[in-house]
């Protein structure tokens, strides 16, 4: 056993992070706190996948320390936590940034590139960083197990995702869908509606927006022959509906106008405001005066001036939307005739469009209350026309297929793409022509993405297709208003860039069959912040819609399903349920071979060699044809599935259940997860599909806990970004500040659901404050307990016999341990961190150890000595356990230089048992006591600073007034250690109904205003004008009811600041209910004393300075000053003792090198030290 605590030189957390992670290694301690917990409770975590294709960010170091802090807390409290890490190897992220790697575009994939080199890069992409994962992950600290990871493309795993799948298949929820779904031209796939609703996806943009003038076709409709025969001849000519669009690309793909049959609509008289021609506008009554000022109404209709604003109009007709359903009117732009498909052939289905059509959803909040139908480009729209016959405006193209007017590029299709007969008998190409090629967005031209690089500042400035659009109708004359608008969005969450709706083929998860049972199951889970629970998921969950599971890119899980021309299908739920149907297509003739028989696969054998030998990615899973039960071939459906099914489906594909390890998670002992955490984007991802999947297939929560922490922010509250040149290196800063502050910092700064603005500056401040504090008291303690050879084996002296303020520390550090663990079982990291630190900070080391120094100096080790020593010792043991989880670094070298000496033990603290309070020894009443007398020094203190009154000049009263009896006794009780640590002869208890100080109420009008809203300043007129009698009842009660207006008005002491008035020859605090006065006269016999201390202090200086034993003994002279000659003389025994001297001598003269000369401030004193 070590007889000596290790001492230090200096003080390198970057160092200690260092020499212990290299222990940790040499002792492989993350397995072995796995191993010595075998056969306890298991506490069952899962990690969310990164993607190794990028690098890891300040954000992931967050994120990484709440798991681990949560993760090593069980471990210490007796749980076998197991940690498996993994990959999350597929989608978007990894493919673009293949694409940008290779300068191809999705497009470019089966022609400058095959799927299979594709695949192959994507491969090897999905890896690149895993090093400096790797690195980050083993030098934050985080116990994670990167040896044995799942990755999400390997067999095994996508093997359990087919086996989902087909559960939810044979359920009846996986179905095929074709639906205007979003989509993404710049990543070339569909969208889900969780990724839609990632945070940041919706953005404020500003386009340009029009509203279209649709001329009215004269059928014989009785609501335009009305209308023609009230309006004036120069104006019955031109009868127009207008609508509003903020998408005019969408305006070519038009095939009717909807109004809500309940709106009330009217007929005006009136012109054009670019062309001038006279016309009938038709539009809903609400939004007449958007479009119409109210003023043009009383002008004569000849009054028309270009260019003037108001323009006149007269009313002519008024009726319902219902009247105006079955209106035809001409095709605003005749690029191209609508069709429907019939067999290999299609037919013109012009006669059945450009009509108005009724639908309930329609409102007058804006535009103008007629809604212009685009039935390609939106799922209302393409509801609502179905419902009334509206054909959709398609393109047919040279493989047959229908297709809206943009392709999946987003521009409008070029025209040699196009069915030749098509083009011929319904495009206009003249018209049409023009505009062919033209891309919708400036975000997906390829101008604007030069070397995979978006120029969004080039590609705002530049006129769009909807200014050209607009400008083109302008000149037409069928535009009635342009204007630039603002509006919400969504945006691609991988691209950055704008969706559009699309129709779609798609396959889809039926999660609304059991939105109900979600939102049922979410009620059990324990949400941290609880109101992303409840709002930000919950409301999800209430609002669902079917899962679109498709994808269609080339490197992810490919979709289980095989179907043959005639739509027989069969859904795969295993790799060896495709071997046998191989086999069955063989036998049929259809395949010439079974290609996994031909890699000698053996199903049922698990190992990875065996699945190594085959790959369930395209293109190879593709080349398999298997035969139908009518012995048709089926080939299988192209598309992926949604990456984020991969992870939501890693509790169970992360063991290769049903194949491997089913009763360890039907027995329910690796799931469901007692706790995950991640970013609140995982809101609507991870969290989303983890409790879909739980739910849809096992009836089951996924998880029981989850803490959805916030972002990582710069200092200012800005994104951080490469861009912007604010992004914080995670690699430089663990080398720079060491993991430990960084991990303190970021959990004690703010509660993790809230964005952290991460400051250097704050990193700094932890490790000087905490660490340093903390390092400190270390030191003190090894430094005396060297020189006495202190002994933590000796029996323990008993509790009772321990002095006050060692039962006040241990009792503090009980209550401490009770409410650690109350905050980190409620999952409240920030409120654990931040009790240790103030304990540590306010009441270790600015307390207990400074008020008990003189109890480690010289003298022997009596019982009194042996006692603060077995206390402090107790308490630094118990920081390094309770801070384990935080600062995992730091506290097991803290661990380990206490536990070395007195149990001889070199385990890691992380092997340790967490602490457990001792309910005998926690006393609150004593807390209550020292908390008052903390208080009381800290506010006069204060004031003494404010006079400029060093704490070494004694003073000689402070007055209190006194609340009630309880306060008072519990500051008598303390008065002995409040005077001594203000340095104040005594205290003087005054009642508040003597009237010697005067104090008055400021309210706070931040908490009062959202508590009282509009009598918020007639309250504060009555606060500020509280009678002395009131505020003493105030003050005595907590709180106050005023009568305002015959409003009952309680406001609390929370709410206000009550502040007393300073008095002659006296300086005055408040803090809550308590108010303290300070006298700050100084008399001559005050001052003689403050000098004395004053010469004790300075002494103390020069013996540090001159590296002398803290057991030396000393020779000092003053040279004699008038201003200290009495106090030297009337203190000589009380100075001697402290400085430890064996003579104190007043001289005339010191002269030469052994002089020191003093500052006193008010005088300069030479004094000479020595040995003795």
């Amino acid at each position: 056993m070590n007889s000596k605590y290790k001492e230090y030189s200096k003080f390198n957390l970057s160092e200690v992070n260092k020499e212990v992670l290299k222990k940790w290694d040499a002792e492989d301690v993350f397995a072995e706190s796995i191993k010595v917990r075998e056969g306890a409770p298991s506490f069952v975590f899962f990690e969310g996948p990164p993607s190794a294709n990028g690098m890891p960010g300040i954000h992931h170091v967050m994120a990484r320390t709440i798991k681990d802090i949560i993760c090593r807390y069980k471990t210490m409290q007796g749980y076998q936590v197991m940690r498996k890490a993994g990959w999350d190897t597929h989608g978007l992220p990894v493919e673009l940034g293949v694409e940008k790697a290779l300068g191809i575009t999705k497009e470019d994939i089966g022609k400058k590139i095959s799927v299979d080199e594709y695949n192959a890069a994507c491969r090897r992409e999905v890896m690149k960083y895993t090093k400096e994962w790797t690195d980050l992950t083993h030098k934050m600290g985080y116990w994670v197990d990167l040896e044995h990871p799942y990755i999400t493309y390997e067999n095994s795993y996508i093997e359990t995702l087919w086996w989902l799948l087909k559960q939810l298949y044979n359920k009846g929820l996986l179905y095929k869908g074709y639906t205007i779904q979003p989509y993404s031209p710049a990543a070339g796939t569909g969208l889900s509606s969780h990724e839609l609703n990632q945070p940041g996806c919706y953005r404020d943009v500003k386009d340009t927006t029009v509203t279209a003038t649709f001329k009215v076709v004269d059928n014989g409709n009785a609501l335009i022959e009305k209308i023609k025969q009230s309006a004036d001849a120069a104006f019955a000519d031109e009868i127009n509906i207008i609508a509003w669009t903020t998408t005019p690309w969408t305006l070519p793909s038009n095939t009717a106008l909807c109004v809500g049959p309940k709106i009330e609509c009217v007929a005006v008289e009136s012109y054009n405001p670019y062309t001038g021609k006279p016309g009938v506008f038709i539009m809903a009554k609400p939004r007449l005066n958007a479009y119409f000022a109210a003023e043009g109404a009383e002008l004569p209709l000849d009054a028309f001036e270009q260019g003037k604003k108001v323009l006149p109009y007269k009313v002519i007709a008024e009726f319902t939307g219902a009247d105006m359903v079955g209106i035809k009117y001409e095709q605003l732009f005749p690029w191209v005739k609508p069709i429907e498909k019939d067999g290999d052939s299609f037919v013109v289905k012009q006669d059945d469009a450009f009509r108005v059509i009724p639908g309930d959803y329609v409102t007058t909040e804006d535009g103008t209350g007629i809604v212009h139908i685009a039935p390609t480009f939106g799922a209302d729209d393409a509801q609502v026309a179905k419902a009334a016959g509206i054909p959709s405006l398609f393109m047919l193209n040279k493989k047959g297929e229908t297709r809206p007017m943009v392709d999946f590029s987003g521009k409008y299709w070029l025209v040699e793409d196009l069915d030749e007969k098509f083009v011929a008998e319904c495009v206009n190409q003249e018209l049409y022509g023009e505009y062919a090629g033209a891309y919708v967005k400036n975000a997906y031209d390829p101008k604007y993405n030069e070397g995979g690089k978006y120029d969004e500042k080039a590609a705002s400035k530049d006129e769009d297709l909807n200014i050209v659009l607009c400008m083109k109708m302008k000149q037409a004359g069928t535009a009635f208003k342009i204007e630039k608008h603002v509006h919400n969005y969504p945006h691609c969450w991988r691209t950055d860039k704008p969706i559009l709706y699309y129709p779609l083929d798609s396959w889809f998860i039926k999660s609304t069959a059991c939105k109900d049972r979600m939102v049922e199951l979410n009620k059990t889970i324990k949400w941290k912040p609880e109101h992303t629970g409840t709002g930000r998921f919950g409301k999800w969950l209430e609002n669902l819609n079917d899962w679109n599971l498709s994808r269609s890119r080339y490197w992810g899980t490919p979709l289980p399903i095989w179907r043959s021309e005639d739509g027989e299908e069969k859904c795969i739920g295993s790799v060896a349920e495709l071997y046998d149907e191989i086999e069955k297509s063989v036998a049929a003739g259809v395949m010439k071979s079974n290609p996994y028989k031909d890699k000698n696969f053996v199903p049922g054998d698990y190992s990875k060699a065996n699945y190594d030998k085959i790959d369930l990615h395209r293109p190879y899973v593709d080349d398999i044809v298997l035969v139908s039960e009518s012995g048709k071939p089926m080939k299988r459906e192209l598309d992926l599935i949604d990456v984020w099914f991969d992870s939501g489906a890693m509790p169970y594909a992360q063991i290769h259940y049903p194949f491997e390890n089913k009763e360890a998670l039907d027995n329910r002992v690796v799931y469901p997860a007692d706790f995950i955490a991640e970013g609140v984007d995982q809101t609507r991802g991870w969290f989303f599909t983890l409790h879909a999947i739980g739910t849809m297939v096992f009836d089951s929560v996924a998880y029981k806990s989850v803490i959805s922490n916030g972002l990582v922010l710069d200092k200012n509250g800005a994104k951080m970004s490469k861009r912007l040149g604010n992004a914080v290196d995670p690699f430089g800063a663990i080398e720079k500040y060491g993991i430990d502050p960084l991990r303190w910092y970021m959990i004690s700064n703010s509660s993790p659901w809230d964005n952290l603005k991460f400051d250097t500056d704050g990193v700094e401040e932890v490790s000087r404050k905490f660490f340093g504090t903390l390092y400190n008291t270390y030191s003190f303690f090894a430094l005396y307990a060297n020189v006495d050879g202190f002994d933590n084996s000796l029996p323990q002296v008993a509790f009772e016999k321990r002095p006050e303020i060692d039962r006040w520390i241990l009792s503090l550090l009980n209550s401490l341990i009770k409410e650690v663990k109350k905050q980190l079982d409620d999952y409240e990291p920030t409120k654990a961190a931040r009790a240790i630190q103030d304990f540590v900070g306010d009441n270790l080391s600015n307390w207990y150890v400074r008020l008990n120094r003189k109890r480690f100096w010289g003298g022997e080790m009596n019982e009194d000595k042996l006692s603060a020593y077995q206390t402090l010792y107790q308490c630094l043991e118990t920081i390094s356990l309770l801070i384990a989880p935080v600062s995992p670094f730091f506290a097991d070298q803290l661990y380990r230089d206490l536990t070395l000496v007195t149990k001889g033990n070199t385990k890691s603290v992380h092997l340790a048992e967490y602490p457990v309070a001792d309910e005998s020894v926690i006393n609150i009443l004593l807390e209550e006591q020292m908390k008052v007398a903390q208080d009381i020094t800290s506010m006069v203190l204060s004031l003494r600073r404010k006079s400029n009154i060093k704490v070494r000049q004694p003073l000689t009263t402070i007055m209190v007034p006194i609340v009630d009896e309880k306060q008072k006794s519990e500051i008598e009780a303390m008065s002995a250690l409040i005077l001594n640590e203000v340095n104040v002869k005594g205290i003087k208890y005054v009642s508040n109904e003597e009237g010697v100080l005067v104090k008055r109420v400021k309210p706070d009008f931040k908490k009062l205003g959202p508590k009282f809203g509009k009598i918020m300043k007639l309250l504060a007129a009555k606060i500020t004008a509280m009678s002395q009698a009131d505020i003493i009842e105030f003050e005595k009660n907590g709180e106050f009811a005023f009568d305002i207006d015959g409003t009952n008005a309680v406001v609390t002491n929370e709410d206000v600041e009550i502040i007393s008035e300073d008095i002659p020859g006296w300086l005055v605090a408040n803090e809550g209910n308590l108010t303290v006065a300070l006298d700050i006269t100084v008399t001559d016999e005050l001052k003689k004393e403050g000098y004395a201390r004053e010469l004790v202090n300075r002494i103390q200086n020069i013996r540090k300075s001159k590296d002398f034993d803290i057991t030396d003994k000393i020779l000092v002279k003053i040279a004699s000053d008038t201003h200290t000659d009495e106090a030297v003389a009337e203190y000589k025994g009380y100075i001697a003792k402290q400085v430890l001297a064996d003579s104190i001598e007043v001289v005339a003269e010191i002269a030469g090198d052994e002089a020191i000369e003093l500052d006193m401030d008010e005088f300069k004193l030479n004094i000479a030290i020595a040995k003795a």
